[in-house]
C-alpha cells in the first residue's frame, strides 16, 4: 500500500530538530524564513526576550504589487528584512531556513539579506 507523506509534517519536524540547536539573542538575534505557495515572509527575532525586531514579506506595501511567489520577490524580501534590521541596530543573525531546503526562494532571501549588509 502507499501511503502519502505530507510535507509540512516532514518540514516541521526538520524544523523542530534545527530549532534545538538555534537560539537568537539580543546581541545575535535569529533570521527566520517562512514560504508558503503565495508569499515568503522573513523575521528577525529575539528569542530570549520573545520579541520580534524587524520583519518583511511579500505582502509589504515598500514592494508594490508586483511581488509574487518567485526569486526576485524573495531577493526583495531579503534586501527589505537587512534594511529594516540595520535600523535597529542588528548587523549579525543567526539564519534559520525553517526547515526548507537552502535552495530557490530560501537561498535567494539569504543571499540578498547578505548582499544588503547582515553577516551569517
Amino acid at each position: 500500500m502507499i501511503t502519502k507523506v505530507d510535507k509540512n509534517k516532514s518540514r516541521k519536524k526538520r524544523h523542530a530538530r534545527v530549532r534545538t540547536k538555534l537560539t537568537g539573542t539580543a546581541e545575535r538575534p535569529r533570521l527566520n524564513v517562512y514560504r508558503s505557495n503565495q508569499h515568503i515572509y522573513a523575521q528577525v527575532i529575539d528569542d530570549v526576550n520573545a520579541v520580534t525586531l524587524a520583519s518583511a514579506s511579500t505582502l509589504d506595501k515598500e514592494l508594490g504589487s508586483d511581488v509574487g511567489k518567485n526569486v526576485d520577490s524573495a531577493k526583495k524580501v531579503g534586501e527589505l528584512i537587512a534594511t529594516r534590521a540595520k535600523q535597529k541596530g542588528v548587523e549579525d543573525v543567526i539564519f534559520d531556513r525553517g526547515g526548507y531546503l537552502y535552495h530557490g526562494r530560501v537561498k535567494a532571501l539569504a543571499d540578498a539579506a547578505r548582499e544588503s549588509g547582515l553577516s551569517f
